[in-house]
C-alpha cells in the first residue's frame, strides 16, 4: 500500500468512527465488563459488543483483553482510551460553550457610558450582572456621547447607558432610572449649613462645569431652572475631568453640579446638598440605547436584567 493510500485509509477510518463508539469504549473500561456497561446504559449486550468490535476494526487493533472475569484494556487500548476521553471532554466542552453563548451566559458584552460608576444604579446593575453571569467577559467604555453613538453604530459597543437620550434615531432605547442633581461645595461655604439648596440660591455663585459629558446636560438643566439670564450664576467651563472639577471645588474656586451616582468618591473638604425647585428635587432620567439588529445573546440577557430591575411605569389612564 502506498503512502497516499495509507493516508486515505486513515482518513476514511477517522470519518467512520463516531462519538458513541468512543463513549461505549470508555464506559466499558470503567465497568470492566461489556455486559455490566450495557446494562448501565440500557443497551443490548450484543449491540454493545458489536459497536466495540467495529471501533477495534476501524483503529486496526484490539482494545480489550476478554476473559470470563471481564475485560481489561490492552496496551494499545489504554493509549486509545486516553485519547478518547480527551476527545469526549472537548466535545462536551464544545456543546456547553455553544449552549452557554446562545443563552448569553458567556461571550462578550461591551457597555458604554459617560457618567460616574462610583455609586448608584449603574454600578449595582453591572455588579449584579457579573454575579449572574460570572463567565461573561464584560468590558466598559467611557467616551463622549457622540463617540459612543459612533461606537454603537459600528458595533464596537453593545449598549450605552446615559443620562438623557442619545442624539440618534436609529437605535432602540429603554427608560431606566432617574438620579437627583446635587450641588457640591466647600464645607466652609455659607450654603453648606443648609440641608436643601434651591436653584435660586445659586444666583450669585460661580458654577464650575467640565467640558466633558455630562457637563452639557447639567448646564442645560441649570438654564431650564433659571430661565432669566440675570438669575443665573456665572458658569466657568474647564477642559478637565469630573474628578478635577471636584478638586477645584474643594479648593474654593466655585461650586459644581453633580449627579447622585458621582458622590461615591469622597473628597476632603467637599460636601453635597440636594438641589430643589418649588416642586421638589431635580432629577435626570437615564436610558439604555442599543441597535435592534444586534443579536448578541449577552445583550439580551443584560436588557432583560435592566427591564426586571427598572420596570417602566404603566401609562396614565386615557393615554
Amino acid at each position: 500500500m502506498t503512502e497516499i493510500e495509507t493516508r486515505n485509509d486513515r482518513r476514511n477510518a477517522a470519518r467512520a468512527i463516531d462519538l458513541q463508539q468512543l463513549r461505549l469504549a470508555v464506559v466499558a473500561c470503567d465497568y470492566g465488563s461489556f455486559r455490566r456497561a450495557a446494562e448501565a446504559l440500557s443497551i443490548k449486550h450484543t449491540a454493545f459488543s458489536r459497536s466495540i468490535g467495529q471501533l477495534e476494526y476501524l483503529v486496526g487493533t484490539s482494545l480489550f483483553e476478554r476473559s470470563s472475569g471481564g475485560i481489561k484494556p490492552t496496551l494499545a487500548g489504554r493509549a486509545v482510551l486516553r485519547i478518547a476521553r480527551l476527545i469526549l471532554e472537548q466535545v462536551d466542552m464544545l456543546i456547553d460553550t455553544g449552549r452557554s453563548v446562545s443563552r448569553g451566559d458567556t461571550g462578550r458584552l461591551v457597555i458604554g457610558f459617560f457618567t460616574s460608576m462610583s455609586t448608584g444604579n449603574l454600578r449595582a446593575t453591572i455588579g449584579e450582572l457579573k454575579k449572574l453571569l460570572p463567565r461573561l467577559e464584560l468590558a466598559t467604555m467611557e467616551r463622549s456621547r457622540f463617540r459612543l453613538v459612533t461606537a454603537l453604530r459600528n458595533g464596537r459597543v453593545d449598549v450605552v447607558v446615559s443620562p438623557g437620550r442619545l442624539p440618534t434615531n436609529d437605535t432602540k432605547s429603554l427608560l431606566l432610572w432617574s438620579e437627583r442633581i446635587l450641588i457640591s461645595l466647600p464645607q466652609d461655604h455659607c450654603l453648606a449649613a443648609r440641608e436643601i439648596i434651591y436653584w435660586t440660591d445659586l444666583r450669585n455663585e460661580k458654577i464650575l462645569l467640565s467640558e466633558y459629558d455630562p457637563g452639557r446636560e447639567l448646564e442645560d438643566l441649570l438654564i431650564s431652572k433659571l430661565v432669566l439670564p440675570d438669575d443665573r450664576p456665572r458658569v466657568e467651563r474647564h477642559d478637565v475631568s469630573r474628578g478635577i472639577i471636584k478638586s477645584l471645588t474643594s479648593m474654593g474656586m466655585g461650586l459644581s453640579l453633580v449627579m447622585e451616582s458621582d458622590i461615591g468618591a469622597n473628597f476632603a473638604g467637599l460636601v453635597y446638598r440636594e438641589l430643589q425647585d418649588g416642586t421638589g428635587p431635580s432629577r435626570v432620567d437615564f436610558y439604555a440605547h442599543w441597535r435592534d439588529d444586534n443579536e448578541n445573546p449577552a445583550l439580551k440577557r443584560f436588557l432583560n436584567l435592566l427591564a426586571e430591575r427598572y420596570p417602566s411605569p404603566p401609562p396614565a389612564l386615557g393615554v
